[in-house]
């Protein structure tokens, strides 16, 4: 894939982070050459001026007559400048290129959080629909869409314990990598090496942090084993870590405790029941497609009927709550191939479905080798009327940039069986404890205010650096003690 020549040319103002993700919107997967004067420009070229109150637009494309617009504000407030010059921007490109974003100017990666605050401000549905499509020009189905899920979380999110906190545990290997992949993650054959380290190490650091749990008298309220793909590693060595969860927290009081047990190539029954005998009730499944042919071009090893079988697997040891993570516009998958897996998955009922949209990252092969045009938004309109219609519901929602038609990733479940976890971290509402290689923490203070400190991306690093990665861990030990002050008067 050959490297953009557009110029984004920045003149009066600094808003370079909403405009690149409002170009963004129409050229997924590329960075620009940014500048703050004309002169710099070289054939292709979009101006964002600010100039007082007046904001205007200049905009060249190859094949394109040049486009221009401008507009006068009301009043110098900075951040509704910046939206309304974004405005001009997606104007702009949308009628030069003949299209438009299904999510219109929204450009975060959660907007379902924007839908809970309004409604728990007192507004009617009618008036968010009007205040959601004034601000962003969202598509009514998107609307409806993003309503559902917030109407679907809401009790959720009532029942949070606000003196408790979650763990996420990082299990970054993988047996080969996905073509679409852009996770820090090593493949088994060149990262085998590194696991008995690895291992040592994050049951160091969950012992450390089950010790500050301890002396803060902290409740540990969900427990999500993620990375990678957790089962790459053998029996014992996911025994070994979960043994070390056990033993540093009080699982007994852990409301949710979910493994991605990921790719069927890595699931075993022995994996499965040391999973299940060690304390979580949760696992996903995750075969992106049943199709063999477009598995083997994403890189995978594995088939659709082997995913079948390792669903039915854990479905014989004893899981009760099994996720299945599916993905919309892989490279070769047709729209009918889409609609045979998620059919499939249906049948074999799941307590919950996962859609997530292709997404086109910079450090993925697929971004450097291209995908032919999908017809992605066709495979997420089926989803949407499938799953709700087979009585999942969409309870969880999140955006990426560079995805495929700017379209969501969406969590379906049947009523009772919504990720507790899932909603927290998109909500932002609970402090999430992180262990292990590129694994984050996310601070959640009593006055809402939010602190990440994120541990090494590289597993050599984490291992090489892990006594410096320790000192991080006062902020944490602090912010537990306010959590708990708080939740005590």
């Amino acid at each position: 894939m050959n490297e953009p020549k557009l110029h984004i040319i920045l003149i009066g103002n600094t808003f370079k982070y909403e405009t690149e993700a409002t170009v963004k919107l129409f050229f997924n997967a590329q960075h620009f050459i940014f500048s703050d004067t004309k002169e710099d420009a070289e054939g292709e070229y979009i101006i964002a001026g600010l100039d007082g109150l007046r904001i205007y637009t200049e905009i060249k494309l190859d094949g394109h007559d040049v486009y221009s617009s401008e507009k006068t504000l009301p009043s110098a407030d900075e951040k509704t400048a910046e939206h309304e010059l974004c405005r001009l921007v997606y104007h702009g490109l949308g009628s030069l290129l003949g299209k438009s974003s299904p999510w219109g100017l929204m450009t975060g990666i959660r907007p379902v959080k924007k839908v809970v605050e309004l409604i728990r401000e007192g507004k009617s549905r009618k008036e968010i629909d009007s205040i959601l499509t004034k601000k962003y020009e969202i598509a009514p189905d998107k609307l409806d869409l993003a309503y559902l899920t917030a109407e679907n979380q809401l009790p959720i999110l009532d029942r949070i314990d606000s003196s408790a906190v979650s763990l996420y545990v990082s299990i970054p290997f993988c047996p080969t990598r996905c073509s679409y992949c852009s996770f820090v993650s090593h493949s088994m054959d060149s990262a085998v090496k590194l696991i008995p380290e690895y291992v040592e190490m994050l049951c160091r650091e969950l012992e450390m942090i089950g010790a500050l749990v301890r002396e803060t008298d902290t409740k540990i309220d969900t427990i999500y084993f993620g990375g990678g793909t957790p089962t790459s590693l053998s029996a014992a060595d996911l025994k070994t870590i979960m043994g070390s969860v056990a033993a540093n927290f009080d699982i007994d009081k852990v409301r949710e405790y979910s493994v991605e047990a990921g790719r069927p190539d890595t699931i075993t029954e022995e994996k499965l029941r040391v999973i299940h005998s060690l304390g979580a009730k949760r696992i996903s499944v995750n075969p992106q497609t049943l199709n063999d042919d477009v598995l083997k071009v994403i890189g995978r090893r594995h088939s659709g009927e082997d995913a079948v079988r390792a669903f039915e697997l854990a479905r014989k040891v004893g899981f009760e709550n099994i996720n299945t993570d599916l993905i919309a516009g892989l490279p070769t998958e047709s729209a009918e191939s889409f609609a045979h897996t998620l059919d499939k998955m249906i049948e074999l009922s799941p307590e919950s479905i996962t859609v997530h949209t292709l997404t086109l990252k910079r450090s993925a092969d697929l971004f450097r080798t291209g995908t032919e045009k999908s017809p992605v938004s066709e495979m997420v309109e089926y989803s949407i009327e499938r799953l709700i219609g087979s009585g999942y519901l969409p309870y969880y929602m999140y955006r990426q940039k560079n995805t495929l038609d700017n379209l969501e990733n969406v969590g379906y479940a049947k009523k009772g069986f919504e990720s507790y976890y899932n909603i927290f971290i998109m909500d932002e509402t609970q402090t999430i404890l992180g262990a292990g290689c590129a694994a984050s923490t996310k601070l959640v203070y009593p006055d809402g205010k939010i602190k990440r400190i994120h541990n090494y991306k590289f597993p050599y690093e984490y291992i090489r650096r892990f006594d410096q990665l320790m000192e991080k861990k006062e902020e944490v030990s602090e912010c537990l003690k306010r959590i708990k002050s708080a939740a005590q008067r």
